[in-house]
């Protein structure tokens, strides 16, 4: 397993490599390489270690070899992948999208019949030999490379490559990058996932993939962990049984007598913990995903339902669940549409904004929002932060769905925008994304449905005082 190794260290190179920009408009076609003699200019590989290469695959995604058989030369080509430069890979993705892509005349022939069939008979043998033509051998080279230990990641990390590419370079690789993800929503399906438990007691390997996964608040040391993982909180993620070893994701709890309104008393590490017997809420305050190559496969939201029914029947007295989040689009939201919300304030109060920011513009509000922790409650500035922040939250959609992320996939699960938190995050980072605001996402157990039937209809679920913020 020394490639392993060489795996780990080549991931830096890997991203940096990524980021290069445009690709060579001047590289020549695949199929002029392989037939071609000389090296030209930028090209990472001879025609003739390309050959190599291709005989190589080939060897991995051969129908007449075994699984096992197939999988003993994947894990020969993963060391070869592990030791290769970025530019190399490209050269790895390329022969996997033209090279092991579906048979294109059988794949037409397939489509015409179908086109043509008459009865329902006819239409289901068609479809069936549709499906047969779509199948690949491209398919089957990627399972071979499932085979091996480590196999898994191998590929994880190699979608997270083309992820990190350019947007633009990324159109050139789309083929291999949809049938990795249509590969990994079936490979992580959340059947084949287990729930776990993790706390102080586990492995030390594994508490230091939360230090390095943690996305929402960074851990900033053990003693910070274990605070995190004390006899109020709860901490569960998802494993796959072939990487036992790493959460895909995992949910930090706390477990308190009201709803938490700032990140301050959850972090402090020289507070008591809180009294369980009294402990009818919790609060999830941070979710990581921890594998960029899995973005796109859904298990976030069967993750809260797993652990609802974890928490619950560990302690029966629970009756409310929801969020502490972050707000990370309302800054750059507020700079960009903030001034159209602000043009819809009465007269009274855009006088009074313009007294107390020198003006009525969402560029001269967060220019006065600088030390959000020293507004009081009555303060026309935090008022006014508030009700932007409520419409952004509470109104504002693309495409028939909320602009930010985290509201995305809280609401997308059932829930509701329930309060806003005035000063909940003042570190450096809650306070560039959204002046130190947070917000509470309560999940209804009786109303899930209901919420997300709204959500369907474009109309966002809110409690009554964020309905009474965004008016004004």
């Amino acid at each position: 397993m020394g490639w392993a190794a060489d795996w780990i260290e080549q991931t830096k190179l890997w991203v940096r490599g990524a980021e290069g920009g445009k690709p060579d408009e001047q590289q020549r076609p695949l199929a002029q390489r392989l037939d071609a003699t000389l090296r030209r200019g930028q090209e990472a590989l001879s025609p003739r270690e390309l050959r190599r290469l291709l005989q190589d695959m080939e060897q991995v995604a051969d129908a007449a070899l075994s699984d096992v058989e197939g999988g003993r030369n994947a894990q020969a080509l993963m060391e070869w992948y592990a030791a290769a430069d970025a530019v190399a890979h490209k050269d790895f993705w390329l022969l996997t999208i033209e090279r092991f892509g579906p048979d294109a005349k059988a794949l037409q022939a397939a489509r015409e019949r179908y086109d043509k069939a008459g009865s329902d008979a006819e239409r289901s043998e068609a479809e069936m030999a549709l499906r047969r033509a779509l199948l690949s051998s491209r398919t089957r080279l990627l399972q071979r490379f499932a085979q091996p230990q480590g196999g898994l990641e191998f590929l994880i990390n190699m979608r997270a490559q083309l992820l990190a590419l350019p947007k633009l370079e990324q159109q050139r690789y789309v083929a291999l990058d949809a049938e990795l993800e249509h590969l990994f929503s079936s490979w992580f399906d959340v059947a084949l996932l287990e729930l776990r438990s993790i706390n102080w007691d586990s492995p030390a390997s594994l508490l230091e993939k939360l230090i390095q996964y943690e996305a929402v608040h960074d851990i900033r040391s053990w003693s910070d962990l274990k605070n995190r993982l004390d006899s109020d909180r709860r901490c569960y993620g998802f494993f796959h049984p072939r990487m036992p070893k790493v959460p895909l994701i995992f949910v930090e709890v706390a477990l308190l007598d009201k709803m938490a309104g700032s990140m301050a008393p959850l972090l402090d590490e020289s507070a008591a913990a809180a009294d369980l017997s009294k402990a009818n809420t919790a609060i999830f305050y941070s979710i990581s995903n921890t594998q960029t190559g899995l973005k796109g496969v859904s298990f976030g939201d069967s993750l809260i339902k797993h652990v609802v029914e974890t928490l619950t029947q560990e302690f029966p007295k629970l009756k409310h669940f929801a969020t502490l989040s972050p707000i990370p689009g309302l800054r750059s939201w507020l700079l960009k549409h903030g001034d159209a919300a602000l043009a819809e304030l009465d007269d009274k109060e855009k006088a009074a904004l313009e007294k107390s920011a020198g003006g009525t513009t969402a560029a001269q509000l967060l220019a006065a929002l600088e030390d959000p922790g020293s507004l009081g409650e009555k303060s026309v500035l935090r008022q006014t932060a508030l009700y932007c922040a409520a419409r952004y939250l509470g109104r504002e959609t693309a495409k028939s769905r909320p602009l930010d992320a985290v509201a995305r996939f809280h609401l997308g699960n059932g829930a509701r925008v329930e309060r806003l938190n005035w000063a909940a995050d003042l570190s450096s980072k809650g306070l560039k994304q959204s002046m130190g605001l947070m917000v509470n996402y309560l999940y209804d157990l009786k109303r899930l449905d209901k919420h997300r039937s709204l959500l369907a209809q474009g109309k966002i679920p809110v409690s009554s005082e964020i309905e009474s913020l965004c008016k004004g």
